[in-house]
């Protein structure tokens, strides 16, 4: 499925100045309409209340302000304009617990470097067509961070939508 990017805003938020222009040139290549760059994530939340972008691409290790400290701001601030936007997070990390940590501070997708063209679409086209829910409670804001419902689990269930069974398969 071809997608038409053409009306997409994105914020590439990268401290690697040559990472930074080779995000920037696949996003042109995929005719993104709108790209936003930040060298680090204290410019990028400035450009985030500035452009308020539809998509934040962010590296995960940057100076002063990191991508997960980046995306706890998103998430966060009453002055973010959109503290519900897609961020995919940048790593070379692809060890679970820092995987969980990136889900844990907000962030929508991850994706480990070395990456190609083609995995930065599927990622950018699954944010826009598999919108997660957002989850909003005490200790955490974000997407909902269940990737996929378990007919197996025996556990408690917690969430109102589950214990009425909205969430799981009838057999």
């Amino acid at each position: 499925m071809a997608f038409d990017f053409r009306k997409l805003s994105i914020l590439v938020v990268e401290d690697t100045a040559p990472m930074r222009k080779l995000i920037a040139s696949v996003l042109e290549t995929m005719d993104v309409g709108l790209i936003y760059t930040a060298e680090n994530g204290q410019e990028g939340y400035e450009q985030v209340k500035k452009f308020n972008p539809d998509i934040v691409i962010a590296d995960w290790h940057m100076e002063p302000v990191n991508g997960i400290e980046l995306t706890r701001e998103i998430r966060t601030n009453t002055l973010s304009p959109n503290r519900m936007v897609p961020v995919i997070l940048v790593t070379g990390y692809s060890a679970m617990n820092r995987v969980a940590e990136a889900r844990d501070a907000g962030v929508t997708e991850f994706l480990v470097k070395p990456f190609s063209a083609n995995d930065l679409a599927k990622r950018i086209a699954y944010v826009i067509t598999k919108p997660r829910d957002f989850i909003d409670c005490a200790d955490y804001f974000g997407p909902d961070r269940r990737r996929r419902n378990n007919p197996d689990y025996k556990g408690p269930f917690k969430r109102e939508e589950d214990k009425s069974g909205a969430n799981t398969k009838q057999a």
